[in-house]
């Protein structure tokens, strides 16, 4: 079999994989989510906490429980990287300088994972299980919160309540993504990932040299990981390392991983509003979207463009070679078109057009399935942004779902199409702009203006996946690249759940003539369309400037 018919045989198995899970994963969360006795260990927690598990929450006092949460763990894992040095399993690893703790706090918290260090070398076993590996979890489970309290908005009605905070982030961690993380670690263990508590060790190489192998817990952090779209890597290499993902059944199973969750949510979604029609119009656009991307990738790293990759067959330049153009290009999609940025191949060695299409799949706002929640909750808000368009061409108040889309409702939604690419936009000009930041860019050409628009692509999207040949170990890029993270990620976040408050004070009204039906292809092929426009509108220049330049080039 050629490496093509392997590349299919895969995408093949992952879809028939998640399939199979999809109905009774996305059912068990709308359980999860959909009330019910509280567990014992969740009780503890809430006692220990102070928390009235019972209590409901208005959109302000969620949000403002949320962001309370989130800043405290920023300022925790700060700490926690400045005094790495004097805790316990450090080895040797002194603390991070202070805009590198706040870049690395920030990165994890907000569910990014971005790197600017080399992980093996920078950190210690303590602070990636208690720092690192602990956020991956929170930060998953505050977008499942998030997601959770929107569809409620939906599903409710004459109410300004759209549940706990608490109880949404306590039950997202222990009933769904620790069992499933631990499932993911024995699986990865058993296929050959790393799991221990190594110190570095040095190795004589074959050509007579020295090598310092560090091993550590990496199948655990890797499953939550992947699990909960993080991306953050153990190693430098990230999925690339064979500690982290030792052979092709390691990679395909990653790629099940991250997309798992955010593919199964649309499920979620329907049973929580009693209309699985409404889960399966979100899939399917998910899945156009996803598709579309992952021909036009496969398409440009297989497309011989060049002598050398017509001498090989295929753009092989930072590809593990047991992998190949297929599994990697496969890979790369699912990451970028989630919020994970792991990688287990070099993203700045793709083509031109092939490395766009990855750009552009963040670009689009990472909702097809998105990360984590953000994913489902993003998809929800262009539903809403579809609707309006439409009732604005047959001249009607536009509904979803039984919800008026009024004046209050489209102001939220613009302020949160707004959100991401002020970050991303901004960010980018002033890396351009300044003498400074623009000396550490080693590419001055097209290729060197797309490494820098996909570092804040990737930041004010929560990936964390990143183009080399970009110096971001520095003050300038450590602080805005942070604060590309924060707007990225809270004020959608706030946006989308003043917009929940808006829908759940709103009783339903009754389904009429003029009503447009958001759950057959028409509507699918409609919301597909506004996902793609809205990008375009934002970043067409940018785009036009440095990867497609330089792929006509």
């Amino acid at each position: 079999m050629g490496e093509a018919g392997a590349g299919l045989l895969a995408i093949g198995l992952l879809v028939l994989a998640l399939a199979v899970v999809h109905l009774p994963l996305g059912a068990y969360m709308a359980r999860v989510y959909g009330g019910g006795r509280h567990l014992a260990v969740e009780r503890l927690v809430y006692r220990v906490t102070r928390v009235d598990p019972d209590a409901d929450q208005r959109w302000t006092g969620y949000a403002l429980s949320l962001l309370g949460f989130s800043a405290v763990s920023v300022l925790f894992l700060y700490g926690f990287l400045r005094l790495q040095g004097d805790l316990p399993l450090s080895l040797g690893s002194s603390g991070m300088p202070a805009d590198g703790a706040f870049n690395t706090a920030v990165s994890f918290v907000t569910n990014t994972n971005w790197q600017w260090y080399a992980g093996e070398s920078t950190l210690g076993h303590l602070v990636q299980m208690a720092g690192l590996a602990v956020q991956n979890f929170l930060s998953a489970a505050v977008g499942l919160a998030v997601a959770v309290a929107l569809v409620r908005g939906f599903a409710r009605s004459d109410t300004d309540r759209l549940g706990n905070f608490w109880v949404d982030l306590v039950r997202g961690t222990v009933r769904i993504l620790l069992p499933l993380a631990f499932l993911a670690a024995i699986v990865l263990v058993a296929a050959g990932a790393v799991q221990n508590f190594m110190s570095p060790e040095q190795v004589r190489t074959l050509a007579g040299g020295t090598q310092s192998l560090v091993g550590g817990p990496v199948a655990s952090q890797e499953a939550i990981k992947e699990l909960g779209t993080n991306g953050g890597g153990f190693f430098n290499a990230n999925s690339a390392h064979p500690f982290e993902n030792p052979n092709p059944f390691t990679n395909l199973f990653e790629v099940f991983l991250l997309l798992l969750i955010p593919s199964a949510l649309p499920r979620t979604f329907g049973r929580l509003i009693g209309s699985t029609r409404q889960g399966w119009a979100l899939l399917a656009a998910m899945a156009v979207l996803w598709a579309g991307s992952l021909v036009a990738v496969t398409a440009a790293e297989a497309a011989h463009q060049g002598t050398v990759p017509q001498a090989v067959g295929a753009s092989l330049e930072g590809k593990e070679q047991q992998f190949g153009v297929w599994n990697s290009a496969l890979f790369a999609t699912a990451t970028t078109m989630t919020s994970t940025g792991a990688v287990d191949s070099s993203h700045d060695s793709y083509t031109a057009l092939g490395g766009g299409v990855l750009l552009l799949n963040m670009l689009l706002g990472e909702v097809a399935p998105g990360g984590t929640g953000s994913g489902l909750y993003g998809m929800l808000v262009a539903a809403v942004l579809t609707v309006f368009l439409a009732g604005l061409m047959v001249g009607r108040t536009p509904e979803y779902l039984g919800k008026k889309i009024r004046q209050r409702e489209t102001t939220f939604v613009a302020l949160y199409v707004l959100a991401m690419p002020f970050a991303v936009l901004v960010g980018t000009g002033l890396a351009v702009a300044f003498p400074g930041p623009r000396a550490t860019v080693l590419n001055p050409r097209p290729h060197g203006l797309s490494e820098v628009l996909y570092a804040y692509a990737s930041t004010g999207n929560n990936n964390g996946s990143a183009f080399a040949g970009l110096g971001t170990d520095t003050v300038f890029y450590n602080t805005t690249l942070g604060l590309a993270m924060l707007v990225g990620r809270f004020l959608p976040i706030v946006f989308v759940l003043a917009l929940a408050g808006a829908l759940a004070r709103q009783r339903p009204v009754p389904v009429g003539e003029g009503t447009l039906p958001t759950h057959g292809p028409l509507f699918v092929g409609m919301l597909v369309g506004v996902v793609l426009v809205v990008a375009a509108l934002a970043f067409f220049p940018g785009l036009a400037l440095g990867p497609v330049a330089e792929g006509l080039a």
